[in-house]
């Protein structure tokens, strides 16, 4: 009985902390606003389906009105189980719209074989996604990406692109019609695969259609696992450098104006020839070796 209500205080301790993390995503990028319509993009992962549910628990008391729909594209892949999101969002109560799109054969038909598939796949999705959108009159899209995903991201542009950029927690899209919103961006996989477990979602598998995943990303995502392990708190701390950029110690002159910098310029900048910040263990030290000069003999 203690071990079931020790389980059950982690449970609620976990739903909260995402519920927190959510909200706070949603309030600092101004996600969703009065009378918004947010398309919740369901896929039938596991990321998508706490998306949905932290989004609905965070609708029943927030201090605004904004209504959800669920959209799930099924694009024809073989064994794609047609009946498990329906089922789901009926018995939840969910509005929600199946779009039927034969992107699968498209895919099929223009890659040769052997090849991934995903890149195609993707920007089709996409495309669907955003006239699905504009037909239901939804104001936002709302994706499933987490924290994780945007590291892995930025490590992608930077390995394999040479450019500094990741996935941001809001943006316009392609089309320029749509606002797209990530509200899960602050946080964890590990936590919203732990809460999938605990909610026991009819995960739908993502490789239904026989393409080998993208074997850079998969890559990156070994790489900062094995950091994470190494030292806990990497992931995280790479996931804020994203929001604490200092321009003139970057090389974009795009950015930054270093042809006119001199010294006259002083009251303008932030930092000065400082190139590697102390941490905060070497702060608590320096502190405490000042004090120690200033007591008494």
């Amino acid at each position: 009985m203690q071990d079931l209500r020790k389980q059950t205080y982690s449970d609620n301790k976990l739903l909260k902390r995402l519920q927190r993390e959510t909200g706070k995503a949603i309030a600092d990028f101004n996600m969703i606003e009065q009378g918004d319509r947010i398309m919740v993009c369901l896929s039938g992962g596991k990321d998508s389906y706490a998306m949905l549910e932290i989004l609905l628990a965070l609708q029943a008391r927030a201090p605004i009105e904004f209504e959800l729909i669920a959209v799930n594209l099924d694009q024809k892949q073989p064994g794609f189980p047609a009946h498990v999101l329906p089922d789901y969002l009926e018995n939840r109560g969910v509005t929600y719209q199946i779009v039927e799109e034969d992107t699968f054969s498209i895919v099929q038909d223009k890659i040769p074989a052997g090849k991934t598939t995903c890149g195609l796949c993707s920007r089709l999705r996409r495309g669907i996604l955003y006239r699905t959108a504009g037909e239901l009159g939804a104001t936002k899209i709302a994706l499933g990406h987490h924290m994780d995903d945007m590291v892995e991201t930025l490590f992608l542009n930077m390995f394999y692109g040479a450019r500094l950029k990741s996935m941001p927690p809001k943006l316009l899209s392609d089309d320029r019609r749509n606002v797209v919103i990530r509200p899960l961006a602050y946080c964890r996989e590990s936590d919203l695969a732990q809460f999938a477990k605990i909610r026991q979602f009819p995960i739908i598998p993502c490789n239904l259609c026989g393409s080998q995943e993208n074997l850079q990303r998969q890559n990156i995502k070994a790489m900062l696992t094995a950091w994470d392990r190494e030292q806990p708190g990497r992931v995280v701390n790479i996931f804020k450098a994203m929001s604490r950029i200092t321009t003139s110690h970057m090389l974009d002159r795009d950015l930054f104006d270093f042809e006119s910098l001199d010294t006259g310029q002083l009251a303008q900048l932030a930092e000065l020839d400082t190139a590697f910040d102390q941490s905060p263990m070497e702060i608590l030290l320096q502190r405490g070796l000042s004090a120690s000069e200033q007591k008494p003999l």
